[in-house]
């Protein structure tokens, strides 16, 4: 990923100002190319150069600025981290990298903990019910991560930088076109100790995007991925594990075939491959001692698009997904009767969609439905429709929809639950917005309502069982705001106001009415960045968070506390081929913790210098 240089700045903010005549175009929102200002669905897009300018090294620290997102990190860096999307939870919602979903492991969530943004081109998060189009845990939404694509003579970056608690981070990035081989590659290693005792985290990343184009209508490429990440649990600090530890290590391999036969008629198919092990050693929660956790899965993706006139797309598709995930618990107690020393679970899923898309002028409306087969519950139907409508007199776009979704229960639901009877979590949501544009697309304003309805919500019945018990509702208003009145000067807002709760008094782990722990109540992101005298590029983000509360069992929930923190970061070129850059995280050194006894890290400074060739 070659780093933001003076002249790539330039070119940013040139091309902003040019917006109304080149809209970005997004995918996730219909599997198919739209411009963003008519896009059905709400969605929101971060680009390389934002993640460069903000010196952002993780994906999940990108996406704390996007309305309708919570970020909930267990702690400092290399801790679980989670996403939560409209209040609904990780598991609840899929996250792709180019096209192919990378929910891992035995709980079936996205751990954002180790993804870096190493060759990322763009983010695209997309709110609302998404099963029709990407099946399985898309019940709450998409964030699908594209990768660069290599274009242009090659060019390679390099950079290392260093800081606060004993932490050194370098990078290599590099991608270009040769005759007909396009390539793009970004690997990193960080060494870090964090602020705790037994609480290092060390983590290497390394992701490929590589292709052959012999003419304009194909490509044959693959996306190649591989971290290994080793990180100290500290626990809470109320009960602390000294020396407990876990490493995970993830390789994913992706051939895919982009072929566009004809101006009305495009196919997509991505086979791929990836495995997770974990090792929790020595595990010290006192019951099962050292683990092993293995996952590996195997899918196919097929996607045709037939274009039959100028303002109708069909869109149709197959997918194949094939999963074992087990946990290896060797030193489990047998001290009341034999117990099993190996865990596992296998799923199968075989899938159809088929989606229209009617783009009419400036009205554009969407239709799809999706039958989900599974080997352990049988068939999931899901449906979906949406619709926006640009009015180019006062550069108004109104959009809205209405689907539902599901999330299968994990594997983690049905081993550890000994319940291989569940169902999936269902999710009826619609949402209504707008987004207006004013002063020649130099400010953009924009607002969504939501609303969900969740059935079939797994739960805890007090015997060491996970049933299909709960419900829940989630509703709220995102809103966001960026503004451009200079060339040099960029301004971003985003509010989200969140009501979530329990509706259902079956799942004794919360009462009926309990408000869903973990879900703030109101975000407010801000940020700005100036471009001094095309040399300078500042950046200062602020985030508060209020009205939380954790989950007490049994009883109801406890309120935490109230956070804000303060980032700045500065890049200065000092020549084409050479530039140094610092932030400081935490500014006002606030103490405080996103997950209830899991302190984050206190003010911390970094700095370091960038090469380009």
């Amino acid at each position: 990923m070659r780093g933001a240089s003076a002249q790539d700045a330039v070119t940013s903010t040139t091309t902003d100002q040019q917006e109304a005549e080149a809209e970005p175009v997004v995918v996730s929102a219909t599997r198919t190319d739209i411009p963003r200002d008519q896009s059905p669905a709400s969605v929101n897009v971060i680009d390389s150069q934002d993640l460069d300018q903000k010196q952002i090294e993780r994906v999940a620290d990108a996406l704390r600025e996007v309305p309708g997102l919570s970020v909930v990190q267990t702690g400092a860096p290399g801790q679980l981290t989670d996403v939560f999307m409209r209040g609904l939870p990780s598991e609840d919602m899929q996250v792709l990298l180019d096209g192919i979903p990378i929910n891992q492991g035995l709980a079936g969530l996205f751990n954002f903990a180790d993804l870096t943004t190493d060759n990322i081109g763009r983010i695209e998060i997309v709110r609302g019910p998404q099963s029709t189009l990407f099946g399985p845990r898309a019940l709450a939404g998409v964030i699908q991560i594209f990768t660069k694509q290599g274009d242009g003579p090659p060019g390679i970056t390099l950079s290392e930088e260093g800081g606060t608690y004993d932490t050194f981070r370098e990078t290599l990035a590099s991608d270009g076109r040769i005759d007909e081989f396009d390539y793009s590659i970004g690997a990193s290693r960080l060494d870090t100790d964090n602020a705790r005792p037994n609480n290092p985290y060390r983590n290497t990343a390394a992701i490929a995007d590589v292709g052959w184009s012999p003419n304009e209508q194909l490509r044959i490429g693959s996306l190649l991925t591989y971290s290994l990440s080793d990180t100290g649990d500290p626990n809470t600090i109320f009960d602390p594990r000294p020396i407990d530890n876990l490493l995970t290590e993830r390789w994913l391999i992706g051939p895919h075939v982009d072929w566009k036969a004809t101006d009305w008629w495009e196919h997509k198919l991505i086979f791929d491959y990836d495995h997770e092990r974990q090792l929790n050693d020595p595990n010290q929660d006192g019951f099962v001692g050292p683990t092993r956790a293995l996952f590996e899965r195997t899918q196919v993706d097929y996607q045709n698009d037939l274009r039959p006139t100028s303002w109708l797309t069909l869109t149709s598709g197959f997918f194949f997904s094939r999963v074992n995930a087990g946990q290896e618990r060797p030193f489990v107690s047998q001290a009341f009767g034999p117990q099993p020393t190996f865990i596992s679970d296998h799923t199968q899923e075989v899938a159809g969609f088929l989606q229209a898309t009617v783009n009419i002028d400036n009205f554009i409306f969407v239709a799809g439905g999706r039958l989900d087969n599974f080997n352990q519950f049988g068939d999931v139907w899901t449906y979906r429709f949406a619709g926006s409508y640009k009015i180019d007199k006062t550069n108004t776009t109104l959009h809205s929809s209405v689907a539902t979704g599901f999330s299968p229960p994990s594997s983690q639901d049905k081993i550890f639950g000994n319940n291989f009877g569940l169902q999936p979590e269902k999710d009826f949501g619609w949402d209504i917005g707008f987004e207006q544009r004013l002063w020649e697309n130099r400010v953009t304003v924009g607002a969504t309502y939501f609303h969900n309805d969740l059935s079939n919500v797994i739960g805890f019945n007090g015997q060491f069982q996970t049933l299909n018990l709960g419900a829940a509702e989630t509703q709220g208003l995102e809103t966001e705001l960026r503004a451009q009145p200079i060339a040099d000067l960029i301004f971003t807002a985003s509010y989200t106001y969140l009501d979530a709760e329990k509706t259902s008094s079956a799942d004794i782990s919360q009462p009926q009415g309990a408000r869903l722990p973990r879900r703030p109540r109101n975000e407010v992101y801000l940020s700005g960045s100036y471009f001094w005298w095309k040399k300078l590029r500042t950046t200062i983000t602020a985030k508060f968070v209020n009205a939380r509360e954790e989950i007490n069992f049994g009883g109801p929930n406890f309120d935490i506390e109230d956070y804000s923190f303060v980032n700045f970061a500065a890049e200065y070129e000092i020549n084409s081929h050479m530039s140094i850059f610092g932030r400081i995280d935490n500014l006002t050194n606030e103490h405080y913790a996103e997950v209830f006894g899991f302190p984050n890290l206190g003010q911390a400074m970094y700095a370091g210098m960038r090469l380009r060739f």
